[in-house]
């Protein structure tokens, strides 16, 4: 437990040292792709090893290397450009403004457990280096329900994103992300992402869950790791849709071991500024590479590593 946090504390160290706007003198049109692509094949190797590691020492003892490496290629003038697109267990999402990339990533346990990873790399107009880091505070953060920040996140490993634009209003964002829990169970997330004076802000009360209930923050699924859970965007009912999951017992209820889906459909759909739940939403439900990414558990040394973005 003492190397998880080690690992996760050295990151947020190494970012926070670059989360002020670099001084650096190149010019945003430099083209550094050719050094970029060294570092990129630096990464993979450290990432690939980090999952074949066959203890935890190890595997954040590499994990520690590949947020070392990360950090110097970041650094790199115009990186923010630079897709990383051959980092398969890397979560790359890129704001459709190009004002800002979140990179997320999970390292597993040898308890079954998982620890995330995260930064947000702003746009910058001069492509210098403007970090916001991210320290996961899942083991600490008593209300799931809370509001927090880069200090305190809720981490996952997100692969969906939709802007949100309210009447002219600062936009802000909903991430779609997976959630591993433990041995037993899996969760996956809705969050929101917003910003305040350079600070990322996660969580807003925007989720209808009951009708005329009180709002929520963000809406977490749990269910039986050996299962799996379409969790996306449908562009043809213009919601966010998932399974409506369920205990196979009644007598298991929040049991969420016990928890699948039960085949029928459930979305939040945006309505005045708030996501409101609908029930049995008729969807066809078509093939996804989101699907089986993560359906049931495998040895950290054999994760799937196929792409979902």
């Amino acid at each position: 437990m003492f190397k998880a946090f080690k690992g996760h504390l050295l990151l947020f160290v190494l970012i926070s040292v670059w989360c002020v706007k670099s001084n650096a003198q190149h010019t945003y049109n430099v083209n550094n792709n050719p050094t970029l692509d060294l570092y990129q094949d630096s990464l993979v190797v450290l990432s690939e090893a980090t999952f074949a590691a066959k203890d935890d020492l190890s595997r954040f003892e590499k994990n520690a290397q590949f947020v070392k490496k990360l950090v110097a290629a970041l650094k790199v003038n115009n990186s923010f450009k630079y897709n990383f697109d051959s980092l398969k267990r890397v979560s790359i999402l890129k704001s459709p403004d190009n004002s800002f990339r979140i990179i997320t990533w999970f390292v597993p346990t040898d308890q079954g457990t998982y620890r995330y990873y995260g930064t947000i790399q702003l746009g910058t107009t001069n492509g210098s280096l403007n970090l916001i880091p991210l320290a996961d505070g899942t083991p600490t953060i008593s209300d799931a329900n809370a509001i927090t920040n880069g200090k305190n996140w809720f981490g996952a490993r997100y692969y969906e994103m939709i802007p949100v634009i309210v009447n002219g209003k600062q936009p802000y964002f909903i991430l779609l992300g997976w959630k591993g829990n433990d041995q037993k169970t899996t969760k996956k997330v809705i969050e929101v992402l917003s910003f305040d004076k350079n600070e990322a802000i996660f969580g807003k009360n925007i989720f209808e869950t009951v009708k005329n209930g009180a709002l929520k923050n963000r809406v977490i699924f749990e269910y039986n790791k050996l299962n799996s859970m379409t969790l996306t965007v449908d562009v043809k009912t213009n919601m966010i849709v998932f399974d409506h999951l369920a205990p196979y017992d009644p007598k298991m209820i929040n049991n969420f071991e016990y928890y699948g889906s039960d085949l029928s459909f459930d979305g939040y759909k945006l309505t005045w500024g708030k996501l409101s739940l609908v029930e049995d939403v008729e969807l066809k439900n078509d093939p996804s590479p989101n699907d089986d990414f993560y359906g049931k558990p495998v040895k950290a040394s054999t994760i799937v590593t196929k792409s979902i973005h």
